[in-house]
């Protein structure tokens, strides 16, 4: 069972407050787990590929991602050719990291709660029921 800070029985330990939802949207997820692994960022077209998005998709969830601060994008030219580059902003990358913190939380509670289900023994089943855990 999960302990607040002053070592009490937290109220709701599996209420995981610390997942953002700006955050724990599926594609963004990708772009900040992509963006974390390539610290100098990466262009726009990296991004789209490595994520599997749309332009209009990715250029959705970045502009969400700019808005919460988490994103930087950056527009400039390569050669002769216009190119935008996306970063983690500083306070994007703690943000994110302790994002992983809570789902690494939730990861461990779920693979404990499994086990301690796997391991407890079952009762007899009702008529007509399935065993039930004791």
């Amino acid at each position: 069972m999960g302990k607040t800070e002053t070592g009490e029985p937290a109220a709701a330990p599996f209420a995981y407050d610390g997942l953002d939802r700006v955050i724990h949207e599926k594609a963004r997820l990708g772009l900040l787990t992509s963006l974390i692994a390539h610290p100098k960022g990466l262009a726009f077209a990296a991004l789209k590929q490595l994520c599997g998005l749309t332009d209009g998709n990715l250029s959705r969830h970045l502009q969400v991602l700019q808005e919460a601060g988490l994103v930087e994008i950056r527009k400039g030219y390569e050669g002769n050719r216009p190119q935008t580059t996306c970063g983690l902003t500083a306070a994007g990358r703690r943000r994110f990291l302790d994002y992983l913190a809570v789902l690494e939380r939730v990861v461990r509670d779920a693979a404990e709660a499994a086990r301690d289900a796997d391991a407890a023994p079952e009762k007899p089943a009702a008529r007509g029921g399935r065993p039930q855990p004791a």
